[in-house]
């Protein structure tokens, strides 16, 4: 079982500043991996990363990119580096297209060459110094945005704001916010910002029903609001940490607190849920819109 983000990542506290000089080390650890010789391979790599932990959208926009590129004509695979928790994100993308994991992502891009695929998408792979990537995008989420701006353990960031000068684009999940705009133009003047919403594909099923809902990703809470905003019949949430592993006391448990309501989760969560339990449980199916679109798929078209 994973654990909760600490609260205290959200606003700067007497723990986040405690643990600040934990958080010196994993600063001093990234500044060493800058200097790691990068390999460079005769076909492009696309990067879609984060520099917050968990919940910045990665894997819905990842498709996203995956579907613009195979309409620009070219025969994209996706890139994964395996971790056991990761299995939900790696079955999602396997559905969609070609997807090479290895516990080293170069080995997994020599794969996907192997194979005839021409683009390289990186789902996650930012703070990865040993490849070079034509194109690099960084995923927010405008409600935690960089939390309370220091890195792990202190805080929920994996770099400091400064690495956006490594990015090309940044994709922020959310509502247009000015004060975010200025704070990553600060840090690099020339990356091209875009904003991203969520759009439920199945959401009239559920529509005039009690839903019992619960998820165990990197923000729960942007879940549940996502259903509020879309006027389901919200009588309960349970959140859980990011990549739960479901056992059957958890399965049994949903069952009893959702008592006549339907229980519905996340598509990733879905695939963690074992065979004998979904039949009981619905997933939300999501696709992610990019506002501003035509210009996105154009600064693709470029570095491609």
């Amino acid at each position: 079982m994973r654990q909760k983000k600490p609260f205290f990542w959200e606003e700067k506290n007497f723990i986040s500043f405690l643990l600040l000089p934990l958080s010196l080390i994993t600063f001093t650890l990234n500044l060493r991996k800058i200097f790691i010789q990068k390999k460079k391979f005769r076909i492009k790599t696309i990067c879609v990363g984060n520099i917050y932990v968990g919940g910045t959208g990665k894997t819905p926009l990842v498709s996203k990119v995956f579907g613009i590129t195979k309409s620009l004509g070219k025969n994209p695979g996706f890139i994964k580096k395996y971790y056991d928790y990761l299995d939900d994100e790696i079955s999602i993308l396997q559905k969609i297209g070609a997807t090479f994991v290895s516990k080293n992502r170069i080995e997994a891009i020599n794969n996907l060459i192997e194979n005839n695929n021409d683009l390289a998408i990186l789902d996650d792979g930012f703070q990865d110094f040993t490849i070079k990537k034509n194109f690099s995008v960084l995923c927010f989420n405008q409600k935690q945005w960089i939390g309370n701006g220091f890195i792990m353990p202190s805080g929920p960031l994996r770099e400091k704001l400064s690495a956006i000068k490594r990015a090309d684009c940044v994709i922020i999940n959310g509502d247009k916010n000015i004060k975010i705009e200025d704070q990553i133009y600060k840090k690099n003047k020339n990356v091209k910002i875009f904003y991203s919403k969520y759009k439920p594909v199945n959401i009239d099923r559920f529509k005039d029903k009690k839903i019992c809902a619960f998820a165990g990703i990197g923000n729960p809470s942007n879940f549940f609001d996502l259903l509020k905003e879309n006027k389901l019949n919200l009588i309960k949430t349970i959140p859980f940490p990011d990549h739960y592993k479901f056992s059957a006391s958890d399965h049994k448990y949903l069952l009893s607190n959702s008592k006549d309501a339907l229980l519905l989760t996340t598509e990733k969560d879905h695939c963690r849920i074992d065979d004998d339990y979904k039949k009981n449980i619905e997933f939300l199916k999501i696709e992610l819109e990019i506002d501003n679109k035509d210009s996105f798929v154009e600064l693709i078209k470029k570095n491609i």
